[in-house]
């Protein structure tokens, strides 16, 4: 099983290549310390909607560093998408390890109890590369990813705005199930949504 220090030190160990359907081709691999500027520049492009469909704490460089900072030093695992011919960071997909009190409450009601084999993503894809069918080319790498640090199911990180209705179809077609919603701080309504990771076609057990 993958942890977060065998992650930080060989980032080769989940690094892919992918082939996009309009032949753009891609790698999706681990942050590193040497992101930092590549990723506030992905960060600071994201349009006002982007914005307030992300969690970010924030989007600028300093932002970035603090994220690159953190890599291995707390529960959060981090994977960008690379533009292969220019290098550019065109999404960032956010895992965490740990559960927050407040989604193990919210689950509970639900009925619903979650346990250390289930952990947290959420995805951001730069406003160029919405809307192409890059998530779902990506969403195996993610759901192997969850795999390989020995999780069994995946929930929302901050769960899933519920006017985001393309986010919504996404997780629907990847399986996600909605099993609650909930009012945020701000007021706005948000669904909870689980996946059950199913062992890959093929794979016994």
């Amino acid at each position: 099983m993958l942890t977060l220090t065998a992650v930080a030190e060989d980032p080769l160990l989940l690094t892919r290549r992918l082939n996009l359907d309009d032949g753009q081709e891609v790698f999706f691999r681990p942050l590193t310390h040497t992101d930092a500027e590549r990723l506030a520049a992905f960060l600071e492009g994201l349009s006002a909607e982007s914005r307030r469909l992300s969690t970010f704490d924030g989007y600028d460089l300093e932002a970035a560093r603090k994220l690159c900072d953190a890599i291995a030093r707390h529960d959060k695992l981090r994977l960008v998408l690379e533009d292969g011919p220019s290098g550019r960071i065109v999404g960032l997909v956010e895992f965490s390890l740990d559960l927050h009190p407040s989604d193990i409450a919210r689950y509970e009601e639900a009925g619903i109890h979650l346990a250390a084999t289930d952990c947290r993503f959420g995805p951001t894809l730069a406003d160029d590369y919405q809307g192409r069918g890059v998530g779902t080319q990506v969403f195996p790498l993610i759901a192997d990813v969850a795999r390989q640090f020995g999780r069994k199911r995946i929930i929302l990180f901050g769960g899933v705005l519920a006017d985001n209705t393309r986010a919504i179809s996404y997780y629907n077609k990847h399986g996600f199930q909605q099993v609650g919603s909930f009012t945020g701080k701000d007021g706005a309504q948000s669904f909870d949504m689980i996946l059950d990771l199913h062992p890959p076609s093929g794979t016994a057990g």
